[in-house]
């Protein structure tokens, strides 16, 4: 079934229901307990990040919700090797590039189950879906199929809602500003004996600067937990994603009417239970609903083409179980299994309606062979109903030479993407699918030190990473109708730097910087990857005085890069350029904050895709209660 219109003054009328619930029903009491720091995409199970020879970095919600960045794609574009590209404004869509992998070769998970694959894109979500109060960001780097099958090359973002703790605690939250921007959002977390929830619900409008540009978007985000008894506990999560943009093209389109609309519902159950002294496992059972139109109306500038409607479902369902084993000394075993059915039609090009199964098997085992010396090692098999098997291995070192000071590490492993269907089956009078397809596959390695600074001061990470992609899938316009084959290569390489700490005076530092060589190898020579920029970093600085008032700002800059002049379709450089963003809150009172942001302070006129401008200099202010 199709979705209704969500015009803005719709999504203001529908926060002030839930608003007025929360304001009602709940009571402001503390904080929710903080925890200490663990990493759960780089081995599945909860880990030290000191103990782990894998490349992560964990984004809290305290860490996004100080720099007021409420985007899925702000929060990525902070860290470093995940340069991403939007093809406009706030609400179009955007791609990822970590590690130089192509867009379709990152994979998202959302709450435990995966709400990408070749036939589903996070590109529409990522360009603008919010984040939730308690959401939590892990970015896994280099190939992670072993632990989580395909589209894991480049490797992992794992977006997960923290489960509710301490005493009942609602918000209320509105924001406005420049491009007739309006945002409001209600919320709610606590535990209350046995339960725990978590609970929000934002939306917004914003115009955007150029014609048939306006945004209109909605989110929801449901967390519940339940404790069974001390070895067993439930629970479930419910997010929705809804977005309507217009969508005019590149600037020398200026399409008048286009529009694109998007209903992204990801809902799971699991199960967390303790069988044994050494045994403990987690079920997952989940599933997704998405649906995409493009609608294109006449006028269609500059060919006059026909009026058309592409209409793109995408179902998922998802069981995944995995047990872990910890009575071997020095051994954590953790083995499960996959299972997966999905289902994509596309009116579009190619005339998709197929349909997918999968299963998956995978064990790893983490070992410490001596003190401050942890191993891991992994093997997993997918078996896929559509073109066949892939297996995958990956193995990681980390040494801590100087115990809770300096960790040495290093990782190696393989990954794969699978064909989509429009790569297998797709059929049109130009084109035609290949079903004797094979995965793309990859073989990526990195090495690294962290630095842990005394006190809880923060940590400095340097790495050197290298992958090789083959099997890539390319057309052949060579024959008629044209189809596609396994022959493409390609190889990235670069070093990635991060540190966060305190600076002298109190300042809360943040700073990530990326070297990335990517090339596709042709057979005549290399050539560069698109949108790959050689060089981008960020810095992040802020304060904050007498726990009342904090101040900060940031500069991000993105380098030259190759991209498709959007006129001409020839291969260009388009150049680099700085964005300076500053922001400030202030806490009134216990229960009322003030906050104001400038955005792209300098108003530099920036393209991060060729031909789709983004917005200039922008200033919102907003107020949050909390009740």
């Amino acid at each position: 079934m199709s979705n209704p219109p969500l015009p803005a003054r719709s999504v203001r009328r529908a926060l002030l229901i839930p608003a007025a619930l929360c304001a009602l029903g709940l009571q402001a009491q503390t904080a929710p307990q903080q925890l200490e720091p663990f990493i759960t995409a780089a081995t599945r199970t909860p880990e030290a990040p000191q103990t782990l020879g894998s490349d992560v970095t964990a984004l809290s919600s305290d860490d996004v919700a100080t720099r007021q960045i409420t985007t899925v794609s702000d929060a990525l574009g902070s860290v470093s090797g995940a340069p991403l590209f939007a093809s406009g404004a706030p609400g179009s869509t955007t791609s990822l590039f970590l590690r130089g992998a192509n867009s379709d070769q990152t994979l998202f998970l959302v709450d435990g189950i995966r709400m990408s694959d070749p036939n589903t894109d996070y590109e529409v979500f990522l360009g603008g879906a919010s984040l939730s109060p308690t959401d939590r960001i892990e970015i896994a780097r280099g190939p992670q199929s072993t632990l989580y099958g395909g589209e894991a090359i480049g490797g992992v973002i794992s977006i997960s809602q923290a489960p509710g703790s301490g005493p009942a605690m609602s918000t209320i939250a509105v924001e406005g500003g420049s491009y007739d921007t309006f945002r409001g959002s209600v919320a709610s977390q606590g535990a209350a004996g046995a339960n725990a929830w978590t609970f929000s619900a934002q939306g917004g409008h914003t115009d955007n600067a150029r014609a048939n540009n306006r945004f209109d978007s909605a989110n929801v985000a449901l967390r519940v937990d339940h404790r069974v008894n001390d070895n067993v506990g439930v629970g479930g999560t419910v997010r929705w994603f809804f977005g309507r943009l217009g969508s005019p093209g590149d600037i020398y389109t200026n399409d008048p009417n286009d529009r694109e609309t998007e209903s992204n519902l990801l809902a799971t159950t699991f199960v967390d239970a303790k069988l044994g002294a050494d045994w403990t496992t987690h079920v997952t059972l989940g599933g997704q609903d998405r649906r995409y139109v493009a609608d294109t109306p006449t006028p269609n500038p500059p060919y006059d083409s026909p009026s058309a409607k592409t209409v793109v479902t995408n179902r998922r369902g998802v069981l995944d179980a995995q047990a872990t084993y910890s009575g071997v000394a020095h051994n954590r075993l953790t083995v499960g299994a996959t299972g997966e059915v999905n289902q994509t039609r596309n009116t579009g090009f190619g005339a998709i309606d197929n349909h997918e199964r999968l299963f998956a098997v995978f064990a790893e085992d983490e070992y410490s062979p001596v003190e401050n010396v942890f191993l891991t090692g992994g093997l997993r098999n997918d078996d896929f109903d559509t073109f066949g098997r892939a297996t995958t291995g990956r193995a990681t070192v980390a040494w801590l030479p100087i115990p809770k000071t300096l960790k040495l590490r290093a990782s190696y492993g393989t990954g794969f993407r699978s064909p989509s269907f429009l790569d297998l089956y797709g059929q049109d009078a130009y084109y035609v699918g290949n079903p004797n397809l094979h995965p793309e596959r990859s073989r990526g390695a990195d090495a690294g030190l962290d630095y842990y600074l005394p006190n809880n001061g923060g940590v400095l990470s340097a790495t050197w990473f290298e992958n090789d992609f083959d099997n890539l899938i390319d057309y052949d316009f060579s024959v008629f109708p044209s189809t596609v084959v396994n022959v493409g290569k390609a190889r990235t390489r670069g070093a990635e730097f991060e540190a966060r700490t305190t600076l002298p005076g109190a300042v809360e530092a943040s700073v990530s910087y990326t070297y990335l060589d990517a090339q596709s190898l042709l057979a005549d020579g290399h050539a560069p990857l698109l949108r790959r920029p050689r060089n981008q970093f960020n810095v992040d600085l802020h304060r904050t005085f007498a726990s009342v008032v904090t101040i900060g700002g940031g500069i991000a800059y993105v380098g030259r890069r190759a991209d498709v002049d959007a006129q001409s379709f020839a291969t260009i450089v388009d150049g680099g350029y700085p964005l300076v963003r500053t922001y400030a809150s202030w806490q009134v009172t216990p229960r009322l904050s003030l906050k104001g942001r400038v955005e792209n302070l300098l108003d530099r006129k920036t393209q991060p895709v060729n031909g789709y401008p983004a917005l200039g200099s922008a200033v919102f202010a907003g107020a949050e209660w909390t009740f």
